[in-house]
């Protein structure tokens, strides 16, 4: 009783944060505003100057745009209120979802060479991140046509679970920011552009980075910016992020795929309950195989075929 209390609690603790990580990012919507809950204003140092017009300006609005409302709208999938008594609105919204989340990953593959600094390891994150995503969406929506309703379960909360790395890694970047910065030896690159965009006046650039004025100078060359973020310079604390950004998003990776299956297997009583009323559903629909009708470890793998232990008069999804 006390492991299926602390589960329900974690659930809403991981649905409060995602509604309220979203609540909090809306105002990124005003991608190009002067306010400073806008993108522009709430970017990180030097970040928008690559975002200010071509191919990553449609790239980061593609994202937000669709990441935003996904990431409002999938907590509702999670509602046992919904899923019970309002279907439809749970299977419009389940659709809705997952157009939102697959061209999002298009518009954050397209960002991902200019993001904090666009490093290998953070174009990495964010391509295995896409797969990892679309591959989950696309085995949760192959299940539920196939009724399949268990593993439906699972692959989406894998994807859900999948998309809040990005919480967990932006603190993980923090703190590694401020560790690093302790150490006082680490470093990053950004281009004059990004510097000059950083200051109202050329000044302090022209005088803490020499190579942006010399003679043939270009906005693309590249100089050397201490990491540090608790110097109070600003084009230090955007490297102390370029620094940790890829590293935390790896970490948080890791954390979540391994939590999500914990999560998984501690709850095998919900699992084997919806398997149940996945025979049921195919044997109404007359489907070969009831309870193994979609991506089951007996179609696929060598597990024991699956038999049904009960039948109720009535289940629900």
């Amino acid at each position: 009783m006390v492991l299926k209390t602390s589960l329900t609690k974690s659930v809403f603790i991981f649905a409060g944060a995602m509604l309220g990580f979203t609540l909090a990012r809306l105002s990124y919507l005003n991608i190009g505003g002067d306010a400073p809950s806008s993108y522009k204003g709430g970017s990180a140092p030097g970040e928008w100057y690559y975002f200010q017009g071509g191919i990553y300006r449609i790239g980061l609005t593609i994202h937000l745009a669709t990441i935003l409302p996904a990431g409002f709208l999938m907590i509702w999938q999670f509602v046992p209120f919904i899923r019970y008594k309002a279907l439809i609105f749970h299977r419009i919204n389940g659709y809705i979802v997952i157009l939102l989340v697959l061209v999002s990953n298009v518009g954050a593959v397209m960002i991902a060479r200019r993001a904090f600094g666009g490093t290998l390891e953070t174009q990495a994150a964010v391509g295995v991140l896409a797969i990892m995503t679309t591959v989950s969406i696309c085995l949760a929506y192959y299940n539920i046509k196939r009724l399949q309703i268990d593993q439906h379960r699972a692959w989406m909360l894998r994807a859900i679970f999948y998309l809040g790395t990005i919480i967990t890694m932006r603190l993980i970047m923090i703190l590694a920011a401020i560790i690093s910065s302790k150490m006082s030896s680490y470093y990053s690159t950004m281009s004059c552009g990004q510097l000059y965009s950083i200051y109202d006046s050329p000044d302090p650039v022209n005088a803490l980075y020499p190579a942006c004025t010399r003679v043939g100078a270009s906005m693309n060359d590249r100089v050397i910016v201490p990491a540090n973020f608790t110097s109070g310079k600003p084009e230090q604390i955007g490297a102390s992020f370029h620094i940790s950004f890829g590293m935390a998003w790896w970490i948080a990776i890791i954390l979540h795929v391994v939590g999500v299956e914990i999560y998984l297997n501690l709850t095998p009583r919900e699992g084997n309950r919806l398997r149940q009323v996945s025979y049921e559903r195919q044997m109404e629909r007359g489907f070969s195989h009831p309870g193994s009708a979609g991506f089951t470890a007996e179609r696929f793998g060598d597990a024991e075929p699956w038999r049904p232990i009960y039948s109720w008069q009535k289940s629900d999804v």
